[in-house]
């Protein structure tokens, strides 16, 4: 599928988790910078906060209030023009959710641990229509181990968190369908793309214990996922890494159909916004740039957005 990409702004420390706000900005993370930052439309940059660690992944709370999945950091490498994470730091303690007011700054840690366990390397992030948002736990790596990773759902208000399911290999990309019934879950190793039923928010259905929910698709070859956004026909966009583009996941069986990215294989997130839901910016981390796109089918409008 042809699309055209045009650059809105280079220099970036490998974005991540784009927003698209009413007034036409992106906010989105600077994951080696360990910063928030807002790129105004004329491509200018704003800092907003200095998070820390790894900010991953963000989301606009029913406040107002922008969350903030932070993976506690990586080990960065670069080579070939390409920034990219190959490891866990010395300095590493735990991931976190952190709550960052866009206006001053000013942010808190909502939570770092769940029942006890740590979180390890929160990534993505969803708010449902009740105003709870669920998140990945994608793990951390070292040389000799990579922890499973989980899916969880907590208030804003730091009062409850819940692990959702467990263990996932690498998960990533988070949404939840038009109906908010149904929540989406892609794993990067794997290359696959799962669904879950909901009972209750933060509730899924039972599902057959030979399979941990319902598989949409396996990508072939060496496609690794990353962060994802729905259409509004419920078709799951996700980040492509390695083939560098977008895949276009449909929900009842049919073919992925594929947009190439701008030659940079850590083509990392997409999002959503304008008047008709059209406009797509889409991050290209390892090259520190971020593009936008006028996408053939509108995206799901978000539960909140500011």
């Amino acid at each position: 599928m042809d699309v055209k990409l045009t650059r809105v702004c280079e220099g970036l420390d490998f974005p991540e988790g784009p927003i698209a706000m009413d007034d036409g900005s992106i906010i989105l993370v600077e994951i080696r910078g360990q910063r928030l930052t807002r790129v105004l439309p004329d491509g200018r940059k704003v800092v907003i906060a200095e998070l820390g660690g790894g900010p991953n992944g963000a989301a606009v709370a029913p406040d107002g209030m922008i969350y903030v999945c932070n993976n506690g950091g990586f080990i960065w490498t670069e080579g070939d023009e390409i920034t990219r994470p190959i490891g866990t730091p010395d300095a590493y303690v735990s991931g976190s959710i952190q709550r960052v007011d866009p206006a001053t700054g000013a942010f808190e840690t909502l939570y770092d641990a769940c029942d006890g366990q740590p979180l390890r390397g929160p990534n993505d992030i969803v708010f449902d229509r009740e105003g709870g948002f669920y998140f990945t736990d994608l793990g951390k790596t070292t040389p000799e181990y990579v922890h499973h990773g989980a899916f969880y759902y907590a208030m804003p208000d730091g009062s409850r968190i819940t692990r959702v399911h467990a263990p996932m290999i690498t998960p990533n990309g988070i949404g939840l369908s038009p109906d908010d019934k149904t929540v989406h879950v892609a794993e990067t190793r794997t290359g696959r793309v799962w669904s879950y039923d909901l009972l209750a928010p933060g509730k899924i259905a039972p599902h057959p214990y030979t399979m941990p929910g319902r598989l949409l698709t396996t990508l072939p070859d060496y496609q690794l996922l990353d962060s994802l956004a729905v259409q509004a026909n419920g078709a799951i966009c996700v980040a492509t890494l390695m083939r560098g583009g977008i895949s276009i996941v449909p929900v009842d069986g049919g073919p992925v159909r594929y947009v190439a990215g701008p030659g940079d294989p850590y083509v990392t997130n997409i999002c959503f916004g304008g008047p008709d839901m059209c406009d797509a910016w889409i991050t290209a981390s390892g090259t520190g740039c971020l593009y936008h796109a006028r996408w053939p089918e509108p995206g799901l409008r978000l539960n909140f957005n500011a």
